[in-house]
């Protein structure tokens, strides 16, 4: 009977190690798959049609042009990596100083209330915050710049900003979290203040959870789609100030991929950007990854 027992639990513990496995590999599997999507969609055109020197150098996108198309990514380039920046320059400071106040200043129900007034903040639809641009960014911006349009890199770097402040928190608190209480206790018996043991000791402790929940964070602005589509104005052109109208990346597949005729050059060019995406956010998490293991080394 107890021989019995041993088998079957043996058995059960060999299907749960092969679900787990089957789970891991079904990650990378599915990645791969998207991957291939995207790519087989646009190959004709990346592999025998794609000027990749003008796909990426060129700032012209007239893709519906009928005797000169032209498929330019530079602007929508610059206009991805303008919003980015802005937003990251807005989302890091408050981020991670949400991190340190709710993870070293905080307890009890003020703690749990600003993990969840956090939580929804990233409920939010995008498309909400995208009406939020509209509505109430547009006017304002108007108002304070003296601008002839709202809707534009600073517009949608706000908007970025307060998206990506979320999962910075998020993973951010969660670094500082798994900072032993023993770092802290010996700062302060040492006489170092609570800000001195933020900055001196849990920052360099926590520094490889911090870089990847900034970089995660990166990746997220580089892959929002409705909300700078609806902020920024949707302007083909290099921004020379935070008051200029751009498009992005992602912005304008969404634009374009419905109404566009299946199979046509432009069409796959749209999926050429879906691939030019997916190398930066993937060049974006190698860098997370390479951060990370390069703090743990130190």
């Amino acid at each position: 009977m107890q021989a019995q027992r041993s088998s079957s639990a043996a058995y059960a513990e060999i299907a749960i190690e092969a679900l787990i496995r089957l789970c891991g590999f079904s990650a990378i599997l599915f990645v791969f798959a998207i991957f291939f999507f995207v790519f087989w969609s646009g190959a004709d055109f990346i592999i025998h049609r794609l000027d990749l020197v003008q796909f990426l150098g060129s700032e012209q996108w007239y893709p519906t042009s009928i005797s000169n198309k032209r498929y330019g990514t530079l602007a929508l380039l610059a206009g991805t990596a303008s919003v980015t920046t802005l937003a990251m320059l807005i989302a890091v400071p408050l981020g991670l100083g949400a991190a340190v106040f709710i993870s070293e200043f905080t307890s009890g129900w003020v703690k749990e209330s600003l993990k969840v007034v956090i939580e929804l903040l990233a409920a939010i639809p995008s498309v909400v915050w995208g009406f939020i641009g509209i509505a109430i960014m547009n006017p304002v911006i108007i108002k304070l710049f003296d601008a002839p349009i709202g809707l534009n890199v600073l517009n949608g770097g706000i908007i970025l900003g307060l998206m990506s402040v979320p999962i910075i928190v998020s993973i951010g608190e969660d670094a500082l979290k798994a900072v032993p209480d023993s770092y802290r206790e010996a700062s302060i018996a040492m006489g170092a203040t609570r800000w001195q043991t933020v900055y001196k000791v849990l920052f360099p402790a926590a520094r490889s959870g911090l870089l990847a929940a900034v970089l995660l964070g990166v990746a997220r602005a580089i892959g929002e789609t409705i909300a700078v589509l609806m902020a920024t104005g949707h302007a083909v052109q290099i921004p020379h100030s935070p008051l200029d109208s751009v498009r992005t990346l992602t912005a304008t597949i969404a634009a374009e991929l419905g109404e566009t005729a299946r199979g046509s050059d432009h069409y796959q060019a749209l999926f050429a950007i879906g691939v030019l995406l997916f190398f930066l956010t993937f060049c974006v998490n190698l860098i997370a990854d390479l951060l990370v293991r390069e703090s743990k080394r130190k």
